[in-house]
């Protein structure tokens, strides 16, 4: 058994298209038009593969392939939305991927024992709305939906607002639904498989993160007439936690990697002393006890530094998903799969969160991964050559029949 490497290859281009920036990339942000019509060509692609399509009130999308008993399904899925200027294979592979097994399958006309379902998930990046993976967080139970309908982005829109613009606001509840197993095919977004020239990693289970957010309130000033001593600049403040963030993860040492990605000033002109700033903390880890140090230190930071500049802050621990380990018979499938493809590989951890996380809350799950290039992903030189998306997609086909089972 074989996917078609140029019917997938083609799929890829296809998709690619829809929200590609003239570098090649993609920005493509969740329940934006550009979204609504990547669901629309996967729907499309689904229908035309005759899944049965149900789509729940989170926006999730559902494509069902029937099997020979009524039985939980093999579970398949990712997203399509992306960051801003992101890459094209970052989420979308994975549902390309899971669409190309079904296709697969179709081919050589085998039955399954249990149905297999292709899902694509709503918001996973966090990129517009937070936080991320937000649709398959309320299907597990750990995000209440009054709180994700209520998320807003930057303009102060509503996520549920946006579900019902662009038509994807569904009907089924967004529950916990049993499944045999989750498979999630990924790009690893790290140098690890690229640098040991393996095809596929075995995917063992996904780091704990940490969000935060903190707001420093100094004085908005004039740049010119106020005196150095007195002034109570909150940019500054924000610069010494900035530096102080990095420290933390030189410190503690380890796997930890610490990150201010996100910086709002204001009100960010060239004359004025800046009065309030906004920025975000992401901390990861493989291990719960090492977060919980971080965070404590993180909290020392930013005191010493609005003390230092006599400026007031707010704090906020928003969002913590733990280590997340994968199920250890899915795992030994997703192995045994990428043995059968004649892939080389290796068990690997992943240091992104995926919606597979919180899969895992619900049932039995694992992941693919195949290389990203230079270890590039959350840019426009994102990519993965097609002869590691074969092996990959190949390796999902397997583990996904073998767990499926032929009638």
């Amino acid at each position: 058994m074989r996917i078609d490497k140029k019917r997938l290859e083609l799929s890829i281009e296809e998709l690619g298209r829809i929200g590609q920036t003239p570098r090649g990339g993609l920005t493509r942000l969740a329940l934006t038009d550009e979204d609504k019509r990547g669901r629309d060509w996967m729907v499309a692609r689904m229908r035309e593969a005759g899944l049965s399509v149900t789509v729940d009130q989170m926006g999730n999308i559902f494509g069902e392939r029937a099997g020979a008993a009524p039985l939980p399904p093999v579970m398949m899925g990712s997203h399509v939305d992306s960051v801003p200027t992101g890459g094209r294979y970052d989420g979308q592979l994975g549902v390309l991927c899971g669409l190309e097994v079904i296709r697969a399958l179709d081919d050589q006309k085998i039955r399954t024992r249990h149905p297999v379902t292709l899902a694509i998930f709503t918001n996973e990046e966090g990129a517009r709305f937070q936080p991320a993976m937000i649709a398959s967080g309320v299907m597990a139970g750990k995000i209440a939906l009054e709180d994700a309908y209520n998320a807003r982005d930057k303009d102060g829109i509503r996520l549920v607002d946006e579900l019902e613009r662009i038509g994807y606001l569904g009907a089924e509840p967004c529950v916990a639904r049993p499944f045999r197993a989750y498979l999630e095919l990924h790009i690893e977004q790290g140098p690890f498989l690229e640098e040991e020239g393996l095809s596929v990693g075995v995917v063992e289970g996904i780091v704990a993160i940490a969000w935060s957010r903190l707001t420093i309130h100094g004085v908005q000033d004039h740049a010119g007439p106020t005196p150095m001593r007195i002034r109570r600049d909150a940019l500054v403040a924000a610069a010494e936690v900035i530096g102080g963030v990095r420290q933390i993860a030189r410190e503690i040492g380890g796997d930890l990697v610490t990150t201010v990605g996100n910086l709002v000033v204001a009100p960010n002109i060239v004359n004025a002393i800046p009065g309030r700033v906004t920025l975000s903390i992401d901390m990861r880890d493989p291990l719960d006890a090492t977060l919980d140090r971080a965070r404590a230190r993180l909290e020392s930071i930013v005191r010493e530094a609005c003390e230092q500049e006599g400026v007031r802050y707010e704090l906020e621990h928003y969002w913590r998903v733990p280590y997340t380990p994968f199920d250890r018979d899915v795992v030994d499938t997703v192995e045994r799969a990428a043995r059968a493809a004649g892939a080389r590989y290796r068990r690997i951890r992943s240091g992104a969160g995926h919606d597979a996380q919180y899969m895992a809350a619900i049932g039995p799950a694992g992941m693919v991964f195949v290389p990203s290039r230079e270890g590039r992903s959350h840019c426009e030189e994102e990519f993965t050559p097609i002869a590691d998306i074969e092996y990959g997609a190949h390796t999902l086909l397997l583990a996904a029949l073998d767990l499926a089972g032929r009638a």
